[in-house]
């Protein structure tokens, strides 16, 4: 039986749609943060793969699929944006000074640590694309010499740190600008982030939309000026 699930062709897509799907459950249910769809999918994942002894590999053949919808979603998260266009032309030079303030911040924290923790350059190009989506974060990292694989557990840990305490986070700085909002998640936790702001609002879900796209770019450029410091 065992084997049968695991040489199944969609054993991994069901597997993370369950998980995900039980954690939307907990989250209607008790309307709490770390009720956090992703956080619990992935959870529960893992402690499967654990408790079955199933090999990544073998799980990761038959997940695959999924990856394939993350461009189209990622072309469509333009959709909200387009609505608020006019809310974005008039409010231009503070957009990009925030979501340039952001890379800078992002990037600035981790030479910080790094020099702090005494970071080799390997470890520390690697998590220099932390705040950015995957295929950007892999593609940075790849060029820079980091490990790739490390770069993309990074990323999904900045995501769902993003998507599950962000929100009481603007809470606690007073930040109640739907703009505001919207380009702090965005910038900081890349798709989950901008997952997270469009449940909030609209304005919020396109603004993050944008702070995405852009601050990919940015840290493209950010990246490689950063990586000789060290």
């Amino acid at each position: 039986m065992k084997e049968a699930l695991i040489n199944s062709a969609f054993f991994g897509v069901f597997l993370c749609l369950a998980s995900f799907h039980v954690g939307l459950y907990l989250k209607k249910r008790f309307r709490l943060a770390i009720f956090n769809p992703l956080l619990i999918g992935t959870v529960l994942t893992v402690c499967v793969l654990l408790i079955f002894g199933i090999p990544y590999e073998k799980f990761n053949a038959s997940a695959s699929h999924i990856s394939f919808f993350l461009t189209p979603i990622t072309v469509c998260l333009a959709v909200p944006l387009y609505e608020q266009l006019s809310l974005l032309k008039r409010n231009f030079l503070a957009i990009g000074a925030g979501l340039l303030a952001g890379v800078i911040a992002g990037l600035g924290s981790i030479y910080a640590m790094a020099v702090i923790f005494g970071i080799d350059h390997t470890l520390y190009v690697t998590l220099l694309p932390k705040s950015v989506t995957a295929p950007i974060g892999m593609g940075i990292s790849e060029s820079l010499g980091g490990i790739v694989t490390l770069t993309v557990a990074c990323i999904i840990a900045t995501g769902i740190i993003g998507s599950v305490f962000g929100e009481v986070l603007l809470k606690i700085f007073g930040i109640k600008k739907a703009m505001a909002k919207g380009i702090a998640l965005g910038c900081a936790s890349h798709a989950m982030g901008t997952a997270r702001a469009l449940e909030i609002g609209d304005v919020e879900g396109a603004m993050a939309s944008l702070a995405m796209a852009v601050t990919g770019l940015l840290t493209v450029i950010g990246a490689g000026i950063f990586a000789n410091f060290i």
